[in-house]
């Protein structure tokens, strides 16, 4: 038996197809939870930071480990989530792209990527550069911070997505991404209500330190 007739066979195989979509579905699962676990320690240790008013300093070795897995897992995502989508398509045919969920999750994947693209090139080195998200400039820190909500939000959501079956089918696409700007608005505006106040603080600190050294040059 040759290669070819032994593809055949096990495409036309349906315990075959279900094993290997079930395969690849674990790997799908697999790059989303690394992702995800890693991003949300690394946002839980930035908010600490700020709220201890340590001015949220990034090591450098753990940022490049950040973008290198993250980057990984997110190509894994993309081209396990083409598998299973070619697998399902293949047997519900073009109606399967008619699923609003599926819409949905697609639209997000898509957000995500571009906006690692920005967080790869643009908000990684500068944080890499500086060694803390204070030290940015003003418009830096800003596109940081929204960046960075709309990567946590982003994440999470598809995640959702992806597990809710019962979604599918019942709500429209504009009823599954209501509250997704909305969470990227709220993590935006927190975050930078803590950073101003961690920024504020830090400043406070400096004065106060300043003037205790000055009394006691002075003496």
């Amino acid at each position: 038996m040759d290669l070819y007739t032994l593809l055949i066979s096990a495409i036309q195989n349906k315990e075959a197809m279900e094993l290997l979509r079930l395969g690849i579905i674990y790997i799908h699962l697999i790059a989303c939870c690394v992702a995800i676990g890693l991003i949300l320690t690394s946002d839980l240790a930035m908010v600490k930071q700020l709220l201890k008013g340590e001015g949220a300093k990034q090591c450098r070795e753990h940022l490049a480990h950040l973008k290198s897995v993250v980057g990984i897992s997110l190509i894994a995502l993309w081209i396990s989530g083409i598998a299973i989508i070619a697998l399902d398509a293949s047997s519900a045919g073009m109606q399967y792209f008619m699923n609003p969920k599926l819409q949905a999750k697609i639209s997000i994947v898509v957000l995500l990527t571009l906006n690692g693209m920005v967080l790869h090139n643009s908000i990684l080195p500068a944080l890499q550069k500086t060694g803390s998200l204070l030290k940015l400039s003003t418009n830096m820190r800003h596109l940081a911070i929204f960046s960075g909500a709309l990567s946590g939000v982003s994440w999470f959501y598809a995640a959702l997505l992806g597990v809710g079956r019962p979604l599918a089918w019942k709500y429209s696409l504009a009823e599954l991404t209501v509250a997704y700007p909305l969470m990227i608005i709220g993590g935006t505006v927190a975050m930078l209500a803590l950073t101003n106040w961690s920024m504020n603080r830090s400043e406070r600190h400096h004065h106060s330190w300043m003037q205790s050294n000055y009394a006691l040059a002075t003496r």
